[in-house]
């Protein structure tokens, strides 16, 4: 499927300088000869700046974004880079609030700045309709609290500059963070704002992208999900703490009833009606249908699961670190998951999550009801969506999850197409992507696929194209079933319900079918709720937060970093498992929760308070 390019993210390139070069990120300050009346006088103009606006948008995806490489900072990726990357400052507990890679208090600060400064000036347009305007302010309205969400889903709560006049001067000395229920308050009356003007759907292909209804309310029910989790509610950590102003900046106590709230905000995008989940209609076979249903999510573009998303017409970035070193002729290698997240896909026939632990030495502790075994080989093996020749495959990679051949090149899989021949991929010492101490290389034993289209031929400059998802429907199916998990009027049935439809697209059966012991088990349904986001939004930024909202970062990012043992010279040693591929270790402590205000803002705002701990 082909589709024109994006207009609106491309309009805007030629006037980003007219509005980011600000010395004072609070502050507005015009860099050529327009004025603000000239501006906004034109369309064209009016349309630049609210394109600028949409800027600030994080790719997560990317090692070098401003707020970028979500999975590598988690315990869902493992990048193969060893030195000169950011995220091994973050993984290793080193930061401090000196660090400056990923803090985005000042680059967010400049989004809301010309979020406001559009909507305080765009009623001069005169050469768009009133209507035309009013949804415009909406859109901005919207970034506007978006880029204060990203903020406090970080930082925690932040000083929230409201409705003030985009023209007034913020003094430093004057600044110290709002409590979180004020923070919260704001969002949600800004993003009702904006739901009820914004349109239920994007009508012309060249404006996809652009925020809609239902994108404003998916952002409130994340937002309300968020503040209903551990972190945010009450936890003991931040018990006591105040601003300048003598109020306590996080709730003292949890509040259960916050995730009534946001199992009320999931299920308001659900009966919208106007999305659902995206399944292949052409496949015949049901489990070639179910991988091809997961990867369409972002091949078939802009398709009906997708309630905001990125268009992306030149992923070479991230699909070249996806595709193994001398397998093909840019292949970086790098782009990972981590032998956690290939333990969680469950198996197809039982539908159950193969690994329950780890023993102290990395042994997997198997479920012994899954069907997944650790150990041997299973010859003639067919990939069931590649089809090529048979191979000679681990156990651990057969029988799995529609998602697991979906994602995941697998050490002794082939290359995705054959363009170039069948290439087999094997990343021992010695093998056709070998393991090297240094340099690009497989560390993990597995490489990313999902986002690659097997149908572009990438030694051929065909890196393709792909809708890369904000937000979709199979998120807002498992918010809404996590907040009936854990609401007060607990309904385990609408919880159930709405996993298995998640589950049903890959093909698994019902989750209570899996575990019949699950059924009035709040706490086993929380676990095994937890393992289905982990897989089925693998990848797409959510892991980093889910961690440490929920808070059990301080287990699940805390050890030695265990691979497949890709030093063995040879396919069959290099199954076993081993510390000895990835130095180092993960390092997660009580602090790292929240990310530190940045040594810079600390000066220039000398009344502030510091989150916990740094």
């Amino acid at each position: 499927m082909h589709m024109k390019k994006n207009r609106f993210f491309w309009f805007l390139l030629p006037f980003i300088c007219i509005t980011t070069a600000c010395e004072r990120y609070l502050d507005v300050e015009l860099q050529n000869q327009l004025t603000m009346d000239e501006t906004f006088s034109k369309r064209q103009t009016t349309e630049s700046f609210l394109a600028n606006v949409y800027s600030y948008l994080p790719q997560e995806n990317l090692i070098f974004d401003i707020d970028g490489d979500l999975p590598g900072r988690s315990d869902e990726g493992l990048y193969s880079w060893l030195s000169g990357v950011p995220w091994l400052n973050m993984n290793s507990g080193s930061q401090t609030p000196a660090t400056s890679v990923y803090q985005t208090w000042t680059f967010y600060y400049k989004a809301i700045k010309q979020a406001t400064i559009f909507i305080d000036n765009v009623d001069k347009c005169v050469e768009l309709t009133a209507a035309q305007r009013d949804v415009m302010k909406a859109e901005s309205r919207f970034l506007r609290a978006y880029y204060y969400f990203l903020m406090i889903r970080k930082y925690g709560p932040v000083y929230i500059w409201g409705d003030k006049e985009s023209d007034i001067t913020i003094k430093g000395k004057d600044v110290d963070r709002h409590p979180l229920d004020e923070n919260v308050a704001f969002l949600v009356s800004e993003y009702d704002k904006a739901a009820a003007v914004l349109p239920e759907v994007i009508a012309e292909q060249a404006w996809y992208g652009r925020v809609t209804k239902g994108v404003a309310l998916t952002a409130k029910a994340e937002l309300l999900l968020y503040m209903a989790r551990p972190l945010f509610n009450g936890n003991n950590l931040y018990v006591g703490m105040k601003n300048k102003d003598g109020k306590f900046l996080f709730p003292q106590t949890p509040d259960p009833d916050k995730w009534e709230l946001a199992a009320q905000a999931a299920k308001a995008v659900i009966d919208l009606n106007r999305y659902e989940l995206y399944k292949d209609n052409l496949e015949t076979d049901p489990f070639r249908k179910a991988i091809k249903s997961y990867m369409g999510i972002y091949f078939n573009f802009w398709n009906k699961e997708i309630i905001w998303g990125r268009w992306d017409p030149a992923p070479f970035q991230f699909v070249s670190r996806c595709a193994p070193p001398q397998i093909v002729k840019q292949g970086y290698g790098g782009y990972a998951p981590s032998l956690k997240l290939v333990d969680t896909y469950p198996m197809a026939a039982s539908g159950r999550y193969p690994v329950t632990g780890y023993q102290a030495n990395g042994n997997p502790v198997i479920d012994p009801q899954s069907g997944y075994s650790e150990d041997g080989f299973v010859s003639n093996f067919i990939h069931p969506l590649d089809n090529f020749a048979p191979i000679k495959a681990h156990k651990s990679t057969v029988g799995r999850d529609a998602r697991f051949y979906a994602s995941v090149l697998a050490n002794g899989f082939w290359w995705i197409n054959t363009y170039h021949g069948q290439k087999l991929v094997t990343f021992h010492a010695g093998g056709t992507s070998p393991y090297t101490q240094s340099g690009d290389c497989v560390k993990a034993g597995y490489l990313w696929r999902r986002m690659s289209d097997p149908s572009n031929d990438i030694d051929q400059g065909q890196w393709g194209q792909f809708s890369w998802p904000f937000y979709r429907l199979a998120e807002v199916y498992l918010d809404y079933a996590e907040a009936c998990n854990e609401k007060p009027s607990r309904n385990e049935a609408e919880a159930l319900l709405y996993v298995n439809r998640v589950r049903e697209r890959s093909g698994l059966n019902k989750l209570e079918e899996a575990y019949p012991e699950v059924v009035g088990n709040q706490t086993l349904l929380r676990e095994l709720l937890r393992k289905e986001r982990m897989v089925e939004l693998a990848f797409e930024g959510h892991r980093y937060y889910d961690i440490r909202t929920w808070m059990i970062a301080e287990k699940e990012f805390n050890g030695p970093y265990y691979t497949r043992n890709l030093q063995a010279t040879n396919y069959e040693d290099s199954w076993t498992r081993t510390t000895e591929i990835f130095p180092g270790r993960m390092v997660f402590r009580p602090q790292h929760y929240l990310f530190p205000i940045y040594q810079d803002q600390l000066s220039e705002m000398p009344n502030i308070t510091q989150n916990y701990g740094w």
